[in-house]
């Protein structure tokens, strides 16, 4: 079949559904070609599979978290063009001979190249790069001096002052980080750090030249102004109380602290109480709009009030023991020029290294060298990107067909000796190992999804000691029957990697797992049934007995005269000679049933055997004939749904191939006799005994000519003398 080209495609019916073949280097070669309809997935994630996570990072472009159709034509198309024979991909190896490179392309001509590079760097010889080489050559290329990323650490210079500068620089300005793994830096840091510096000199340099003007006390300039700012909200607040109160001089009350408010305090501990004295205005309000700066004042502010006083208004006015408003203003208006100066500040990045460090560092003018040092690491951006795309073209070598036979077709999931991506390890439950097995990225959207895939899936919370947090799975059960599997049961599931995870199932999507399940489901579920009520009915009957034992005993009256206990009468045997008549009749009865029942379906023994094959079919038949319609239906998209693919076609789980996903025990025939096995109690023998009589007298009632059956003639015989006998 050809589609969207001249490639003839060859088809196959997998898992129940036609699907394309990805069986040649041809087919990959055409994948372009391929209609999208035709693909089993349009796109899926990025983590979480069962693949190198690096192999599909590369794949992922658009770097979207997830791997679309365009990612993997592109990568087919890229592959195709540099190796020479597409074949050379499915066979998935971890290495690449130098035959294989397609030296008449010239991108596959310079992967050769670097590849026979890297390995001569490693001092290898051997006709063939694998991924392990690479890698070894990306960890000894991060070492060096300079590794094509326009990064440069301390290691990229050669003498010391430049070290030290490096230093300087990823110490004020921060890093980005080199391939090696190290805090580097690049232009964008060099340019910045030297602005910085350039910034922060020209503006310290103008508050040298007018430091009159800017520094009103000199190097206490900055403390002095602190000491200010710490109470410039109280005091301009106490200069308005009192402005209020001139206004109005009813309002002075108000404005001051009441004794009632201290009153409401007074029985604290005041030393414990700073927070809600500091609340209170700074000083008494007064008419002369003065500001007290001795004892007058809110103790809660007295330290703060000190230190101003210390700091600034002995300076300006000596020994004052008020503050006007007036010289309050005259204070605070001579550090304008000061914080006109902060605000033009620049260069605070740098600020940490001194006034003199960033002088010098200018003087020496150091900046060019470290330019040189990144165009010289710059320069092998090429050589770097060649042995990035060696690195690439060995994963997608090895990994490429794997996820074609898990995105195109799903080949590898219904192959028994493979694995699909998704299957993370197998679930050990209740005697049966379960291989599918699922990460759970989204448990929301599972519970909305799963339902419909008509499986029997078991969610479980796995924790492991070598590793931290919690992995999440829905395994998948497939063949077998429930058995004693429920939410709370533990269990142990093992990754691909054999690590072995505790398990405990968290919740259950109950769906039909096989026919055999289905047609004994109708009578677990009687006998659970028929085991609640008995259970139920016990316990009312218990109770009954109980309430009725606690009732005779408080209500019994003990005798104190003397008087003798009441005597129960004697045992009637007349009253249980008619019980055990009734008895008699209803066995009776219930043999003329059977024999009627025999006579109804007639002489030959398998009427009886089509008759309780009937009653089967009634019982099982609806659940045998659900669960066949639900087990042909099983598809496992739905989940992977959940979980971010997009699916483009049914990923079905027939009995057949479900059989071969799920194990179940199977015990050989043990001859000998377990010495702890418990003997069978009287009643239960009897019991068998007597069901084996039964089912000898239906045989002995084919086998007897129809005339002389003794049923019908014993039951009305029976009849008669349970009626005389009452009669009497």
């Amino acid at each position: 079949m050809k589609s969207n080209g001249n490639y003839d495609w060859k088809f196959s019916t997998v898992g129940g559904v036609t699907r394309v073949n990805i069986e040649s280097g041809q087919d990959i070669l055409h994948l372009d070609e391929l209609d999208r309809k035709l693909w089993t997935a349009l796109s899926c994630p990025l983590k979480g599979m069962e693949i190198d996570e690096k192999t599909m990072t590369m794949l992922d472009t658009n770097c979207d978290g997830k791997i679309h159709i365009e990612e993997v034509v592109a990568a087919s198309k890229w592959l195709t063009k540099v190796i020479n024979d597409p074949d050379l991909l499915l066979k998935r190896d971890a290495f690449i001979p130098f035959t294989a490179f397609n030296t008449a392309n010239e991108e596959g001509l310079h992967l050769l190249e670097t590849s026979k590079q890297i390995l001569e760097n490693l001092g290898v010889e051997k006709d063939n790069i694998s991924i392990a080489d690479v890698s070894d050559s990306l960890a000894i290329f991060a070492k060096t001096r300079f590794n094509g990323d326009g990064i440069i650490t301390e290691n990229s210079a050669d003498d010391e002052a430049v070290k030290a500068l490096i230093k300087q620089v990823l110490d004020t300005m921060g890093n980005v980080t080199d391939r090696s793994g190290d805090p580097g830096i690049d232009t964008d840091k060099i340019e910045a750090f030297y602005t910085a510096l350039a910034d922060y000199t020209a503006w310290k340099d103008a508050g040298d030249a007018d430091k009159a003007n800017i520094f009103p006390y000199g190097d206490d300039t900055a403390a002095a102004l602190a000491a200010c700012m710490a109470v410039k909200d109280k005091i301009d607040d106490f200069f308005m109380r009192c402005k209020l109160a001139s206004f109005n001089a009813d309002s002075a009350s108000v404005l001051d602290v009441s004794s009632a408010k201290i009153g409401e305090i007074s029985g604290n501990n005041l030393a414990a109480s700073t927070d809600e004295i500091a609340t209170y205005p700074l000083a008494r309000v007064n008419a002369e709009h003065k500001l007290p700066l001795g004892k007058e004042v809110n103790p809660a502010w007295a330290g703060a009030i000190a230190a101003l006083k210390a700091s600034v208004i002995d300076k300006e006015f000596k020994n004052a023991e008020y503050l006007t408003e007036e010289q309050w203003v005259s204070i605070l208006a001579k550090f304008n020029a000061y914080n006109a100066w902060m605000g033009a500040k620049k260069g605070a990045e740098v600020e940490g290294l001194g006034y003199d460090t960033a002088k010098t560092i200018l003087a020496e003018n150091k900046k060019e060298a470290l330019l040189d040092l990144v165009a010289q690491d710059k320069a092998l951006e090429s050589k770097s990107n060649a042995i990035d795309q060696v690195d690439k073209l060995l994963h997608l070598y090895r990994d490429f067909y794997t996820l074609l036979t898990n995105f195109v077709t799903f080949s590898d999931f219904y192959s028994p000796a493979k694995r699909a991506i998704f299957q993370a390890g197998t679930l050990y439950i209740d005697e049966r190992a379960c291989d599918l097995c699922i990460k759970v990225t989204d448990m929301g959207a599972q519970g909305a999804m799963a339902p419909l895939s008509n499986m029997y899936i078991l969610y479980c919370d796995c924790t492991c000691k070598s590793k931290p947090g919690t992995l999440n799975i829905a395994a998948v059960v497939t063949d077998g029957d429930v058995g004693d599997i429920m939410v709370g049961k533990h269990a142990v599931f093992y990754d691909n990697d054999g690590l072995g995870w505790n398990a405990t199932v968290t919740k259950i999507v109950d769906n039909p797992i096989s026919i055999r399940q289905a047609f004994w489901s109708p009578y677990r579920k009687m006998a659970k049934s028929v085991e609640d009520m008995i259970n139920k009915r016990a316990a009312e009957k218990d109770a009954k007995v109980m309430a009725d034992a606690n009732s005779k005993i408080n209500n019994a009256e003990i005798p104190t005269d003397g008087a003798k206990p009441e005597v129960k009468p004697p045992f009637d045997i007349a009253k249980f000679a008619g019980i055990f008549a009734a008895i008699g009749l209803a066995i009776g009865l219930v043999a003329s049933a059977i024999g009627g029942l025999f006579e109804w379906l007639g002489a030959h023994w398998y009427n009886i055997v089509i008759f309780f094959l009937i009653i089967i079919a009634i019982i099982s038949g609806p659940s045998m004939i659900m669960a066949w319609l639900k087990l042909r239906k099983r598809n496992l998209a739905p989940i992977l749904n959940a979980n971010g693919w997009a699916l483009n076609q049914r990923i079905l789980v027939n009995t057949k191939f479900g059989a071969t996903l799920t194990g179940i025990a199977k015990y050989p025939i043990v001859k000998t006799k377990d010495p702890f096995t418990t003997k069978a109690p009287l009643w239960r023998r009897i019991l068998n005994w007597f069901i084996f009589a039964v089912c000898l007298c239906v045989a002995v009632y084919f086998i007897l000519p129809k005339d002389m059956r003794p049923f019908k003639s014993c039951c009305q015989k029976a009849e008669v003398e349970v009626v005389e006998e009452t009669a009497e």
